[in-house]
């Protein structure tokens, strides 16, 4: 609601509601909670009444119980206004002249507007919920009712989720994870590929011969960074061109190439040793202390020692 003057305006999700119910809203003045009294007095009595001390499965057994509890104890004490009769006869003697309600409920829906980050999830109500990764660094809407989470973009619809009223939970559509891996996937592919063709430029015609045959090119690629870690980008570059004139776009053509280059220079032929992860940790750089703090306790001592013992 929005006062300016003595003009106001309630919120449009509040006068779709009344009228699907078919009653007026009325507002009060400002700072003035004695003009609402009867509405802060029947929370109190709910709060005290049926929460306080009172346990419940789920959204829906709790709803269960509230209704149990209406129908029975709330309607058996005694009316605020006429203590001589109860709730129940009084709402009994109402009844005929009240509207009755509509058959289908007012769609009670929470809408908020979340940005998703660089990761594709969605932050409502102190969980994560999963939506493509092709949405990351956008802002989404959230319409949530008490047991559906749905993320939309316009009128769009990207997930749709059970809603969970956990904390710090991550609920995730199997989807959503399986096309995130693919696509890491893929980058990692790609750059493998940029690395390989900055390093041997002829190999991304290689490539293209060889997805023209229907080879795997992940394959290829693979078999190819394995070959440029045992040589030079140079002698990279040559074998793949040699093997392109060989009308052969393979790695086993680029290995022997590799291998008759090294034999007309009289080199022995390359082996790929796989050492155990004990021995590669031997070779793992080791940056070497400054040694001036030792300089300082040496100067330390020095000084101590020259200082006369004292006279007994």
């Amino acid at each position: 609601m929005e006062r300016r003057g003595d003009a106001i305006r309630f919120h449009p999700t509040l006068l779709s509601f009344a009228g699907h119910y078919r009653y007026e809203p009325r507002p009060v003045a400002v700072a003035r909670g004695n003009e609402k009294g009867r509405v802060e007095r029947a929370i109190r009595y709910v709060r005290d009444a049926f929460f306080a001390a009172r346990s419940f499965n789920d959204l829906d057994d709790l709803n269960a119980q509230a209704e149990a509890w209406c129908h029975a104890q709330a309607a058996d004490r005694c009316c605020p206004e006429d203590l001589g009769r109860s709730v129940r006869e009084v709402f009994a003697e109402e009844a005929p002249r009240l509207l009755a309600l509509p058959d289908n409920p007012a769609p009670l829906l929470e809408r908020v507007a979340v940005s998703v980050g660089k990761t594709p999830y969605v932050r409502f109500d102190l969980n994560d919920y999963s939506v493509p990764h092709t949405n990351v660094h956008r802002t989404l809407t959230v319409l949530a009712d008490p047991h559906e989470v749905r993320v939309v973009d316009g009128g769009a619809v990207l997930a749709c989720h059970p809603r969970s009223y956990d904390r710090d939970a991550q609920i995730e559509l199997p989807g959503h994870v399986e096309a995130l891996v693919e696509q890491k996937r893929a980058a990692r592919q790609h750059r493998a590929t940029d690395r390989l063709v900055q390093a041997a430029p002829a190999s991304q015609t290689l490539l293209i011969r060889a997805a023209e045959r229907g080879a795997n090119l992940g394959a290829i690629t693979a078999a190819l960074m394995r070959l440029l870690a045992q040589t030079s980008a140079a002698e990279m570059q040559a074998a793949i061109l040699e093997a392109l004139q060989r009308g052969v776009p393979h790695p086993n053509a680029v290995r022997l190439a590799l291998a008759r280059r090294r034999e007309q220079r009289g080199e022995p032929p390359s082996i790929g040793v796989a050492l155990p992860a004990h021995l590669q940790a031997r070779d793992t750089s080791v940056q070497p202390h400054p040694l001036e703090t030792y300089d300082q306790l040496k100067e330390r001592n020095d000084a101590s020692a020259d200082i006369p013992p004292a006279e007994d």
